[in-house]
């Protein structure tokens, strides 16, 4: 089989990453880290941009160093054009952009999502039957701090959008949620940290209501908002002293109703392979709970490596490489999309 060498660029928020696929296997996944958003509690557009330029020339080039490969082997540059920050994303379509002409190779634009989603085809040791690739159709919830999507997957270019969110995605109301706690930012790997020492159904909080496989977490914000600051009125060491059940409790009702969301599309369209991606599937409230429905239910799960949940230049490569393979190319006049349907 032909060995087809896809460099992959992903600039979409605050995280610089480049990969090395050689065909559907990954030689190299490196990740720029941008630590300056924690004190001001969330991501901000121009200092992320900022840090893409000064992280994306070492990143690439550890890339390329790790697969132990030069610039002359590499068939195609494959990048995110969206959805996600436009500064951030034009640092990463620039340098594909002039890369590509000066290797004259080439350029592979890629959906953010459907690489969320792809992810899963990357070739991976099997280390449990959760780590297997699924097989068509299936169904993927896409969870991160920007999107929910239930996505139905028919190929690896045939995606329909089943269900999104009208407002807010889950991550941002994990986040949310950990900064009315006065936890640090990002605060949803917090909340999943103190909930294990916590009682899920301690409190109870509202399911949001939204059309079929739609979700809503603009109102579940404000009632949590709402009861911290009723019961820190009348007590104001509640927080610090039921913060494992209050963070158990909002994780329990983010993860129930997306859970229940999902596995009733599940049951509309009939499909028995159900996987989860994007940064909230690391989440290991979320990953217990939804394997101990699909086991009920008979359906089974696909979950992915940590590695390949958060942003990361991998699952760009992966898709950049089933379009390699329609030879479905971009022109340099492409722009980045900060919105990009799937």
């Amino acid at each position: 089989m032909e060995h087809i060498y896809i460099l992959a660029i992903e600039s979409s928020c605050d995280d610089t990453s480049a990969a090395i696929l050689c065909n559907n296997n990954v030689l190299s996944n490196c990740i720029a880290s941008q630590q300056i958003h924690e004190k001001y509690g969330g991501v901000v557009p121009e200092l992320a941009s900022r840090a893409h330029q000064q992280n994306i020339v070492p990143v690439v080039s550890e890339a390329l160093r790790l697969a132990n490969i030069t610039h002359e082997k590499i068939n195609a540059i494959a990048f995110t054009r969206g959805p996600g920050l436009l500064g951030s994303l034009l640092v990463g379509i620039s340098f594909a952009k002039a890369l590509s002409m000066s290797l004259n190779i080439p350029l592979i634009e890629v959906n953010h999502m459907q690489a969320h989603i792809l992810a899963h085809l990357i070739n991976q040791n099997s280390d449990g039957s959760n780590n297997a690739n699924p097989s068509f159709p299936f169904l993927c919830l896409t969870v991160s701090g920007g999107h929910t999507q239930i996505v139905l997957v028919r190929s690896e270019n045939d995606f329909e959008l089943v269900g999104e969110s009208n407002d807010d995605a889950a991550g941002e109301a994990f986040d949310k949620s950990a900064k009315i706690l006065g936890l640090p930012y990002p605060g949803g790997p917090l909340i999943d940290k103190y909930s294990k020492d916590g009682n899920p159904i301690k409190y109870k909080f509202p399911k949001p209501a939204a059309k079929d496989f739609d979700f809503s977490f603009s109102g579940l914000k404000t009632s949590f908002l709402n009861f911290i600051s009723k019961n820190v009125a009348q007590n104001p060491s509640f927080i610090h002293d039921e913060l494992p059940h209050i963070c158990a409790s909002i994780q329990h009702t983010i993860v129930d109703y997306t859970t229940e969301k999902l596995l009733n599309a599940a049951s509309q369209y009939n499909i028995k392979n159900i996987a989860i991606a994007g940064g909230v599937s690391a989440n290991t409230y979320l990953r217990k709970y939804l394997q101990e429905k699909c086991d009920e239910q008979k359906l089974k799960l696909f979950i992915p490596r940590f590695e390949y949940c958060t942003d990361n230049a991998a699952m760009i490569g992966i898709v950049g490489y089933f379009k390699y393979l329609n030879q479905d190319f971009c022109g340099l006049d492409v722009l980045p999309l900060s919105r990009f349907a799937i």
